[in-house]
């Protein structure tokens, strides 16, 4: 979510592994000029499986991750394998740094892997240039069996009408905050459904009692204030535009400013610190602050750089707010011409009780609530169990998903971070760093 099992970037950390070639830079531009060949040999894909005169198919799969998901993924794969001889697979993984330029430079040379994983940052991106294959057809059909996800974790995979991919997992927002330090001081734990103002009324208390702050201060977080936009009646994107405007991030930088000035979150150059993605730098276990913004699914993370006990609960204000956010998707490229295949191996890993067994939660809680049932039952991580049971209670207050962000989002969340950092160093006023945003994310959104 993320994190291992985060749902953004895998882990940004992880060395790099066997990949297709050498490792390179390459411009983010090149994923507009990438998604737009397959335009050219897509059509050429349409019809049955192109299997070969044996009726052998190889399938070639991508995804990002370390050497425990490679290892997890490779199991199941040799599962299906061995459930369908007659499918084999070229398997090819890294590190998530780099991994979509990877992605965007196999496309551009028209050598796109069949099967590939993906997350929200670019799947609005590739669905709307055709460049991945609408599933819809497939779920009409009964090939493809989405009834047991949650409805809003399915809907967070359609791009325009298109099921542009399928979560491999969920996960949604979470407010982790350290037991250890509350009960040993006497003061009471956040609890879901609190409001922000109580949120950071409580922040204050537990810094004057601790002289720790209570909370991380997340104006830089896009989580929080796309959590914080939709319980205003507002949302990070409308269509193709921007769903909020100056005004509301106005409000939002004033919000912590105000918990800044009462010393309910840390100073600016620790807000920075723990501003990164990496969970051994989240200030909730470097004990310098109570609380951090992250991703339920991180609580075992986290719990590995920390002799405290750990809690978790949803993120300020009305829960239905949050969503059943997809940790990641599988998605089959137009072109393949081994779509039917490829779509059949994604319904397996989504709904095969011994793929699920295999894959476990490395990749979020299972999207099939019958497989996370059963996989649930078999975890034996007691801060898996936590972040398990947590996402189960929060499921029942979920809300309806939001559209997958719009090409951009990637710059719109480092824009962010830009803006909410010249109001804390104090270089910018909350309304001078709301305007220079906007036009920041009007610009990247382009």
């Amino acid at each position: 979510m993320h994190p291992a099992t985060s749902p953004t970037a895998g882990t940004p950390a992880e060395p790099h592994h066997r990949t297709l070639a050498p490792r390179r830079r390459f411009l983010r531009g090149l994923v507009a000029a990438a998604v737009a060949v397959p335009l050219m040999f897509g059509a050429a894909a349409c019809g049955d499986d192109d299997a070969g005169a044996d009726g052998q198919v190889k399938l070639s799969v991508f995804w990002w991750g370390g050497e425990a998901r490679a290892k997890l993924t490779e199991d199941a794969l040799a599962l299906y394998t061995k459930k369908h001889p007659n499918v084999t697979f070229e398997k090819t993984w890294q590190a998530n740094q780099g991994y979509f330029d990877k992605l965007a430079t196999l496309t551009a040379g028209g050598n796109p892997p069949d099967l590939f994983q993906i997350d929200d940052n670019y799947l609005s991106e590739y669905a709307g240039r055709s460049t991945v294959l609408d599933l819809k057809s497939y779920q009409d059909s009964g090939k493809l069996d989405v009834s047991k996800f949650p409805k809003s974790l399915l809907e967070y995979g359609v791009v325009d009408g298109k099921l542009a991919g399928v979560a491999s997992g969920e996960n949604t927002q979470g407010l982790v905050y350290n037991k250890t330090l509350l009960t040993s001081n006497g003061l009471a734990e956040p609890t879901t459904g609190q409001s922000w103002e109580e949120h950071i009324a409580w922040a204050e208390q537990v810094a004057r009692k601790t002289k720790i702050p209570g909370t991380q201060d997340p104006s830089a977080d896009y989580k929080a204030f796309w959590v914080w936009l939709r319980q205003q009646g507002k949302d990070l994107y409308n269509g193709k535009d921007l769903g909020f405007t100056a005004e509301d991030v106005t409000k939002w930088f004033e919000l912590w400013k105000g918990a800044r000035d009462r010393g309910a979150t840390p100073t600016p150059d620790v807000i920075h610190e723990g501003n990164a993605s990496d969970v051994t730098k989240q200030l909730v276990v470097t004990g310098k602050a109570a609380t951090s913004w992250v991703w339920v699914n991180q609580m075992p993370d986290l719990k590995k750089n920390t002799k405290d006990e750990l809690g978790v609960v949803a993120y300020p204000g009305d829960p239905s707010a949050q969503w059943a956010r997809a940790s990641m998707y599988w998605s089959v490229f137009k072109s393949s011409k081994h779509r039917d295949t490829a779509v059949d191996v994604i319904n397996f890993l989504a709904n095969d009780p011994e793929a699920a067994a295999l894959l476990g939660t490395d990749r979020g809680l299972p999207s099939n609530m019958d497989l996370r049932a059963k996989v649930s039952e078999s975890v034996t991580d007691p801060a898996m169990k936590q972040s398990i049971q947590v996402e189960s209670e929060l499921a029942q207050k979920f809300g309806q998903s939001p559209q997958v962000p719009i090409k951009g989002h990637s710059k719109v969340k480092s824009e962010l971070i830009k803006a909410a950092e010249n109001v804390q160093y104090k270089r910018a006023s909350p309304a001078q760093a709301a305007e220079q945003f906007i036009t920041a994310c009007k610009s990247a959104i382009a």
